[in-house]
């Protein structure tokens, strides 16, 4: 059962970064054994998702621009990219939560119109990486809290159709169990997946959701000078 929840968080996350790097003109393309994208992702994207285990790597390195900067996530952290540039940028686990009865928590607001998504943007911290098509694909629901004023001080993005993936959320003073709550009290009785790492991870945890597995993040650093 964690396998399919692997393959099914995996594959989701997949299609969110296609979604990304689409609303930048950045193409990416689907196979048994990955998604990919030739020419660079934007910032904090990876250029590769692996969707199985035991991906060959050199076949996936093929696929992208592996030199310096290109980054993979290998989502059964099975891959030894050390050979090729690569090191490790972080360990993180995939999370899972069954579908459950609705959650006490304040509702989310959905995102709706480029100037509002900008305002979310700026408050997440992304800036420009977050265009308005992402708004356009009816898969994607971008998530805000408004505080008294009308400021976004806290979100996340919920994205796929099916098996729903929880990702880029945030919070302001309110801190990341407000937003945790609110993403299950609007989106009650679906399954939820994503992942996180480090502090970020018990936030999610105490919301309900399980850890299921580890993934690895790999980046080809450029050679340091000596």
């Amino acid at each position: 059962m964690d396998e399919d929840v692997r393959k099914a968080a995996a594959r989701n996350n997949a299609e969110w970064c296609d979604v990304v790097c689409g609303s930048h003109g950045v193409a990416g393309w689907f196979d048994a054994d990955a998604w990919s994208t030739p020419r660079r992702s934007p910032t904090w994207y990876p250029d590769a998702v692996t969707l199985r285990p035991g991906v060959d790597a050199d076949a996936l390195l093929a696929r992208i621009d592996a030199g310096p900067g290109a980054s993979v996530k290998d989502s059964f952290s099975d891959l030894d990219l050390s050979g090729y540039g690569f090191k490790v940028l972080f360990d993180a686990q995939w999370i899972h939560r069954r579908p459950t009865d609705p959650q006490a928590g304040r509702l989310l607001s959905r995102v709706t119109t480029a100037r509002g998504l900008a305002a979310w943007a700026a408050a997440h911290g992304g800036g420009d990486l977050f265009r308005p098509a992402v708004l356009a694909d009816p898969r994607v629901r971008v998530l805000a809290r408004y505080d008294d004023r009308g400021e976004v001080v806290g979100g996340a993005v919920v994205s796929g159709d099916g098996v729903l993936g929880v990702s880029n959320l945030f919070a302001g003073t309110g801190g990341p169990d407000e937003i945790w709550r609110g993403v299950l009290a609007t989106l009650p009785g679906l399954p939820l997946v994503g992942y996180e790492s480090g502090p970020d991870l018990t936030p999610a945890l105490e919301a309900g959701f399980t850890a299921v597995a580890p993934l690895r993040v790999w980046l080809h650093s450029p050679p340091q000078p000596r």
